[in-house]
């Protein structure tokens, strides 16, 4: 079957905009035009895809199908595009990752440099997004690879798991949790708390806990990193819930004390999804490796 760009941009257009004489001027075409050009796709499958109507147009069930596979392919060519001028300019791939909060905060500003130093030819769109958006980027194109942690709907995608996240306590040294070697993140929430900002991935999950407990957590500020985080929780601000491996690495520097949560949600897999990893271009297999091999035993 033989495409069209120009008529599935059309389609996307109109189905985005529900009006056919908006998508045909930013498509840049007269409305009788575009009209034919939405009548040849509907023949061309003997469907109806669009119902029209005095305000616009509709999509039909047969349209969404269409609509959905439309939008990959668009996707396929831009990413196509892109690439190919980047041979041009030197780069041989570019990679996109949506990851959540920890992986773009914590560890991939350790892992990346060198996969970096070792690929100098490849390049990298690394995009934080919630865990329901990682998925749903991953399926419809818009991210080659994503990481996630914790319970996660991966909409049938390939899950590769690749290491264990610990969420923990983290008071200054002098706070009056500091000498207890567990606890449950409900006794917590009467403390003035230290948070990620807001529509970060942890901090969108801590409110979906707190949210079941029915009571939130009293956050006096909310930073941008879990370093940041962790500097505000020495000082005596007050306390944050951090993965362990950002808390253990500021421990003696900014004189942390370390509690283990009781709730069993504090200990999350990650994973990271893909499509299909035997069809990933070179340089993005090579880039699950080197997370798979960081946290080998």
């Amino acid at each position: 079957m033989h495409f069209d760009l120009n008529d599935l941009r059309l389609f996307v257009a109109a189905a985005e905009l529900g009006n056919l004489t908006r998508a045909a001027q930013r498509q840049h075409l007269s409305l009788a035009a575009a009209s034919a050009r939405i009548k040849a796709l509907e023949e061309r499958w003997g469907l109806a895809l669009l119902q029209r109507e005095a305000r616009g147009v509709r999509l039909l069930p047969p349209g969404e199908t269409f609509l959905h596979h439309a939008r990959l392919l668009l996707q396929q060519t831009d990413k196509l595009r892109v690439e190919l001028l980047e041979y041009g300019g030197g780069l041989r791939g570019h990679l996109r990752v949506f990851a959540n909060t920890t992986a773009v905060t914590d560890f991939l500003p350790e892992i990346l440099p060198g996969f970096l130093m070792r690929h100098p030819r490849i390049n990298i769109d690394l995009q934080e997004k919630p865990n329901a958006l990682i998925s749903r980027g991953v399926l419809d194109g818009r991210a080659d690879i994503g990481i996630v942690a914790g319970s996660v709907d991966t909409l049938g995608l390939q899950a590769i798991h690749f290491s264990t996240d610990k969420l923990m306590l983290v008071t200054s040294r002098k706070h009056r949790f500091a000498r207890r070697k567990r606890i449950a993140f409900a006794e917590t929430l009467d403390e003035d708390a230290i948070g990620m900002q807001q529509g970060s991935t942890l901090q969108t999950f801590l409110g979906q806990i707190t949210g079941r407990l029915g009571k939130a957590q009293k956050l006096r500020i909310q930073l941008g990193s879990f370093d940041a985080m962790c500097r505000m929780i020495g000082s005596g601000v007050g306390i944050g819930i951090v993965p362990e491996s950002t808390a253990r690495r500021n421990l003696d520097s900014m004189r942390l004390a370390l509690i283990e949560l009781t709730d069993p949600w504090c200990v999350r897999e990650r994973y990271l999804l893909v499509r299909d990893r035997a069809t990933l271009p070179g340089y993005a297999q090579s880039l699950v490796q080197t997370l798979c091999d960081h946290y080998s035993p």
